[in-house]
């Protein structure tokens, strides 16, 4: 019989997903005895090296697995060539082609080895601290890393790496421009989501509260009381969900052409 552990996540990821995402989270739930190391499309790790600890783990892990083929679906189609990520779930610290990955640092991608990765205690950290609860809002993120990937086969990341320095940090600088646009590919993304029947009523606006929670100037003033935009790397919040928002209504990656915008 099935566990516990798999029946809450075949309850979430149906509601959202249907029975392919079911499918899809059921087989790499079975891989390796919980989280493996290869699903059938994308490359997970074990969270630790132990597998799944816990219902809502089990849970996550299934969401995320969906999510994520789901988007490099969409890519594929959206993309000629299109390569696929690979994403690799943590709790605390994993070694990566990039270095240590700390919880600390948040989701990231790696363009040395084409890796999201994903310490999943972040999805507490946005739902708790950061005000941003929901499925969508996790959703968000993860299409936001993939957005880094595709940056990365159309070599914006290369791009962006051989600047120089002055040009990249910055509010308007081009770290800023390469974040926001990778929220509005993770926009467009959404919007094959919601062309797939995908979508709920409110689930555009946790993306948007999640973009707009993660802002740079929200960040700073949380932390400090002060905003210094010669800081910044990711963007303010309105300009984070100004470009999902872009990327969402378009459903065009060459809506995305942050580099092109003289005002973010």
């Amino acid at each position: 019989m099935p566990s516990h552990a798999l029946l809450g996540a075949v309850s979430l990821i149906k509601s959202k997903f249907g029975w392919a995402g079911v499918a899809v989270a059921v087989a790499l739930y079975f891989a390796v005895g919980g989280l493996g190391s290869q699903g059938p499309r994308s490359a997970s790790a074990p969270i630790g090296g132990t597998g799944v600890q816990n219902d809502a783990e089990s849970a996550q892990v299934g969401f995320v697995s969906s999510v994520l083929d789901h988007t490099q679906d969409a890519w594929t189609t959206l993309m000629p060539g299109y390569r696929r990520a690979k994403l690799v779930l943590y709790r605390g610290r994993t070694s990566t082609a990039c270095g240590l990955g700390k919880s600390a640092t948040g989701p990231f991608y790696c363009p040395a080895d084409s890796t999201a990765y994903l310490d999943l205690s972040f999805f507490e950290q946005l739902s708790r601290q950061l005000g941003a609860p929901g499925d969508f809002a996790a959703a968000y993120v993860i299409a936001h890393e993939i957005g880094h990937h595709v940056q990365n086969l159309t070599g914006a990341n290369a791009r962006v790496a051989r600047a120089p320095r002055d040009q990249q940090s910055g509010d308007g600088g081009l770290s800023v421009r390469l974040e926001l646009q990778a929220d509005c590919y993770s926009g467009v993304w959404a919007s094959v989501a919601q062309r797939d029947g995908l979508l709920e009523a409110g689930d555009i606006e946790e993306a948007l509260t999640a973009a707009a929670a993660i802002g740079d100037d929200k960040l700073q003033r949380d932390a400090t009381g002060t905003v210094r935009p010669e800081t910044f790397s990711h963007g303010t919040s309105a300009q984070r969900a100004r470009w999902f928002r872009v990327g969402m209504q378009s459903g065009d990656p060459n809506a995305c052409d942050t580099f092109a915008a003289r005002r973010l």
